[in-house]
C-alpha cells in the first residue's frame, strides 16, 4: 500500500503547537494527541516519504524531550523534526521542522566528534579544500541561507586569528538553514517544493563534508 500523498501542513498543526507552548503538560498532550497524529505526524511522514528517493532514508524524531540533564523539565517538544540521510553517504544530513513559528530546513552537520573536528579543520586550512568550502558558504549566504554551528570564541590551537578562513576554522559543527514564517503555501504541496529546493542547495556543502570529514573513527563507548 502506497503512502498518503503530501498535501501540506494544515493550520491545525500550528494551532496544536501554539496550544502546547501555552500548556506543555501531559493533560494537554493526552487531550490533543489525535490532533498531533493527524495534523503533524502524518503530514511529516508523507512529506519525507515523497523525498526519500532523492535525499535518503527519513527518521522522524520523537515528540518527547529528554529532560534528564536539562533545567527545563517541560516534557514535550514544541516542534516536529525529521532528518534524512542517504544510505552509504558520509557526514552531511538534511533536516526539516514544523512548529508554530512555521517551517525550518537545514543541511550540514550538527555535531562533530573530536576526530571529525580535527579533519574538518585540516581541510579548512588546506589551500585547495578550504577555499572550496569558503566559496560554498559564501554562495549559500548570498542565496539567503543562515550559516551556523557550534564555534570557539578564540582561534583553535595551531591557528592564528588572522588566518584568512578563521571564521570557518572556529566551527566545531557547520550547517546552513532557512526559516519560513507561517503562510498559506505551508498548507499546500508548495511546502514540499520549498523543502526540495532548499535541500538541493545544500548538496555541495554536504558533499564537501562527506569528502573531507567523513564518519567518526572514535570507539562507540566514547561517543555521545
Amino acid at each position: 500500500m502506497s503512502s498518503p500523498r503530501f498535501t501540506g501542513f494544515p493550520d491545525e498543526a500550528l494551532v496544536f503547537y501554539e496550544g502546547l507552548e501555552a500548556d506543555n503538560s501531559r493533560t494537554y498532550w493526552t487531550g490533543h494527541r489525535s490532533e498531533y497524529e493527524t495534523h503533524v505526524r502524518a503530514p511529516m511522514l508523507a512529506l519525507t516519504e515523497e523525498l526519500t528517493a532523492e535525499f535518503g532514508t527519513p527518521k522522524l524524531f520523537r515528540p518527547y524531550r529528554d529532560v534528564r540533564f536539562s533545567h527545563d523539565k517541560t516534557p514535550y517538544k514544541t516542534h516536529q523534526g525529521a532528518v534524512l540521510h542517504r544510505d552509504g553517504a558520509g557526514l552531511g544530513s538534511l533536516y526539516v521542522q514544523v512548529s508554530a513559528d512555521g517551517l525550518l530546513v537545514s543541511g550540514g552537520c550538527w555535531r562533530l566528534q573530536p576526530d571529525q573536528v580535527e579533519r574538518y579543520r585540516r581541510a579548512v586550512a588546506d589551500d585547495v579544500q578550504g577555499p572550496r568550502l569558503e566559496r560554498e558558504v559564501t554562495r549559500l549566504r548570498e542565496a539567503g541561507f543562515l550559516i551556523d554551528g557550534d564555534q570557539l570564541v578564540r582561534a583553535p590551537r595551531g591557528h592564528a586569528m588572522d588566518h584568512p578562513r578563521i571564521g570557518l576554522l572556529r566551527h566545531r559543527s557547520l550547517y546552513a538553514s532557512q526559516v519560513w514564517e507561517p503562510a498559506e503555501w505551508l498548507q499546500e504541496r508548495a511546502a514540499l517544493e520549498r523543502v526540495r529546493g532548499a535541500w538541493r542547495q545544500y548538496a555541495a556543502l554536504n558533499q564537501w563534508l562527506d569528502d573531507n570529514v567523513g564518519a567518526t573513527t572514535a570507539a562507540p563507548d566514547r561517543r555521545r
